[in-house]
């Protein structure tokens, strides 16, 4: 199979949950401790091996494309009061990875911005990674992904179990075990289902690996749920009919995994991350075990 060396990172949404700061900030640019959350995303690819990354963008989204740029007055302001460890943080976005961009347009959904990645992906397997859920670099998901794909084929989806009443929040996938116990074969999958209509409690978060033949059954596939063109039917005929573009199959992801979609998961992400680092961590969390026994 081919070694998979592309990711995809859909960034075009308007992040109308965090308003006012994303009216004229990208969502993905809203810091997680000092890093923007669109960082640890590019950081999780290279870390895979996946060094070419395209990110699908939209309007008022310049803010991505300087971050990963290059910005030499600051390197040189740095420079010259010698603040070497400030000038390699503000260097290592930039040495990702080479970075590409192109705009969605018009926001049609998931499926649609997948679907602009076709011109730069081409004919090969390729990751997509959603900014929304952070993949704690201890617990590698998407290594995990590619190997699979790249024994089996097909399609890979990243699957979470969830308590029964949140999986209407998700995408559900019906699945039969396989030997690896963290393997699955994904024989269906259903957008946001109610709780009494879900074929199992693996919600489907937001890691794929995908063969090409997703953006042929992407073009015949109609807006579904809130109108839009949803990855997940695409995954579903995929699924149902294997000669379309092989089998899909899902890992079952066990680690830590940081959702920064929703406002306070979002500030449940940094408090954990904050209080886990070497450098802020101590302090951090003796303030943070006072306030709770104080203020609380």
């Amino acid at each position: 199979m081919s070694k998979i060396q592309k990711a995809v990172i859909p960034a075009a949404g308007l992040g109308t949950r965090f308003l006012p700061a994303t009216k004229a900030t990208p969502k993905e640019m809203l810091p997680v401790v000092d890093k923007p959350a669109i960082q640890y995303v590019v950081e999780e690819a290279a870390a895979a091996g996946l060094n070419d990354v395209l990110m699908i963008t939209g309007r008022n989204k310049r803010a991505l494309e300087d971050h990963f740029d290059r910005n030499y007055e600051l390197e040189s302001a740095l420079t010259r009061k010698g603040d070497d460890e400030r000038l390699v943080r503000v260097q290592e976005s930039s040495d990702l990875a080479t970075m590409h961009y192109v705009r969605q347009g018009d926001p049609k959904g998931l499926g649609h911005a997948v679907l602009c990645a076709e011109p730069h992906v081409g004919a090969e397997p390729f990751a997509v990674l959603l900014g929304d859920d952070l993949i704690d670099p201890r617990d590698p998901l998407l290594a995990r992904m590619t190997e699979i794909q790249e024994r089996e084929g097909g399609s890979v989806v990243a699957l979470m179990e969830v308590a029964p009443e949140q999986i209407h929040l998700y995408g559900c996938a019906a699945v039969e075990s396989t030997p690896e116990g963290d393997v699955v074969r994904v024989t269906g999958l259903v957008e946001k289902p109610e709780p009494g209509d879900a074929p199992s409690n693996l919600a489907v978060i937001g890691r794929y690996v995908l063969d090409p033949a997703v953006f042929g059954v992407l073009r015949d596939t109609e807006p579904g749920r809130g109108g839009e063109i949803q990855l997940t039917d695409a995954l579903q005929q995929l699924a149902a009919d294997e000669k379309l573009g092989g089998p899909v199959h899902g890992v079952v992801f066990r680690g830590r995994r940081y959702d920064t979609g929703d406002r306070g998961d979002y500030l449940r992400a940094i408090v954990r991350l904050a209080s886990e680092r070497e450098d802020l961590g101590p302090d951090f969390r003796t303030w943070l075990r006072d306030f709770v026994a104080t203020e609380l």
